[in-house]
């Protein structure tokens, strides 16, 4: 026997796991940015106290030169590192969240599906043409999340193509200032 106790209690049940993963999504994207900071953060100390060592054994203004150039290009490119690290870890999470939207939309397609079936069942005639357009309207709306989903993937595609670009494209000019 069918009750609406037992539909409550699993919806709640089904709620609760989808804002678990939610958290589990959030907190392993949270987890990997704090570790890309921490080690960035460490690098970038060693780094600083290296270069102050590097800078006091400068003599003149040539050697400041030379020296300058050794500091700045690995720094620069530990900079670039650290961007698209944390761009990766972004986009990664944001693909995640989209995933898990996804499945979430899906099931709430085929339990509307399920419940307009049933309502069908015991609908009194003429009813079907009511049904149909909301299962109409249900296939109208799939088809433009899906539109937007295809739409919002192709942006990050790109984003990250012009990203990956644009770090290749800097790297060479910042060794040519260097000379």
């Amino acid at each position: 026997m069918y009750t609406a106790n037992e539909s409550f209690a699993a919806l709640n049940k089904a709620n609760l796991e989808t804002a678990a993963r939610f958290a589990n999504i959030a907190f392993g994207g949270a987890e990997r940015l704090i570790g890309i900071q921490l080690n960035a953060a460490k690098a970038a100390l060693a780094d600083g106290v290296d270069s102050a060592k590097t800078l006091a054994t400068v003599k003149d203004l040539q050697q400041f030169a030379d020296v300058k150039d050794t500091v700045a290009q690995p720094a620069f490119e530990k900079a670039a590192d650290y961007v698209k690290s944390v761009y990766d870890v972004a986009t990664e999470t944001q693909a995640e969240f989209g995933k898990l939207i996804e499945q979430q939309f899906a099931a709430f397609n085929q339990q509307v599906v399920v419940a307009l079936d049933k309502f069908a069942e015991t609908a009194p005639a003429g009813s079907e043409v009511g049904i149909s357009a909301l299962k109409s309207a249900l296939v109208t709306g799939n088809t433009a999340y899906e539109n937007l989903s295809k739409a919002a993937k192709q942006f990050n595609d790109t984003a990250k193509t012009n990203l990956e670009a644009a770090a290749k494209r800097a790297a060479p000019v910042v060794k040519k200032a260097k000379k």
